[in-house]
């Protein structure tokens, strides 16, 4: 606000009163929301670590056992197996919020499958074509939950830098302003009231020198 633009008018001096208290009672409410984001991501980011270690892991054990069953079964008899199971996951996407912030809410059905349900029913099975179709159901799952908590995580982050960079503007930009403006006013009406006073002395003086 620049300060050739301001009216050293009472009015004038009002509004911006009313606007440094409004934008200060928004400083405070956006701080206290960057902080409770920060506590949340901080959550969610301890729930990342296990998630993405879960997952690493998973995709170990899964990858060692496709190699086993290669090598045991052979590599079409495996891929028979793969074939054979008919139902595919079926991924729902809701939504919750946390704070004002929409993150995503993955619901899964038909990851962990039975002998049955697998298609390659009792002839076709041995324990190591069903520890390896195991471990990829649990790499499936894994892969779900860490890709609803990374989302999560994301756009925290992003509210997180959206809220810090109006929780700055206000506290260094918009509010210093006004109150440079508010000062400015004050400093203009003293001086129209001692100009004021001056004058009214003169015209009293003259008045009695009458």
């Amino acid at each position: 606000m620049a300060l050739k633009d301001v009216k050293p008018t009472r009015s004038e001096l009002i509004d911006l009163k009313k606007k440094i208290k409004l934008s200060e009672r928004g400083y405070n409410i956006l701080k206290m929301k960057r902080d409770g984001l920060i506590l949340e991501f901080f959550k969610v980011l301890e729930d990342a670590k296990k998630s993405r270690g879960a997952l690493v892991e998973g995709y170990d054990r899964a990858t060692a056992m496709i190699a086993v069953a290669n090598t045991v079964e052979g590599s079409i008899r495996v891929k028979g197996a793969a074939m054979a199971v008919k139902e595919n996951p079926q991924i729902t996407l809701k939504e919750k919020n946390i704070m004002g912030v929409v993150v995503p809410d993955i619901e899964s059905s038909s990851v962990r499958k039975t002998l049955t349900e697998r298609g390659y029913g009792v002839l076709g099975s041995s324990a190591v074509i069903d520890e390896t179709a195991t471990s990829f159901e649990e790499l499936v799952e894994a892969i779900i939950e860490a890709a609803e908590i990374e989302t999560t995580m994301k756009r925290l982050l992003d509210e997180i830098e959206s809220t810090k960079r109006r929780v700055n503007a206000l506290e260094f930009k918009v509010i210093p302003e006004l109150k440079q403006a508010r000062d400015f006013i004050k400093m203009r009406l003293d001086e129209m009231e001692r100009d004021e006073i001056v004058r009214l002395k003169k015209i009293r003086a003259k008045t009695q020198a009458k």
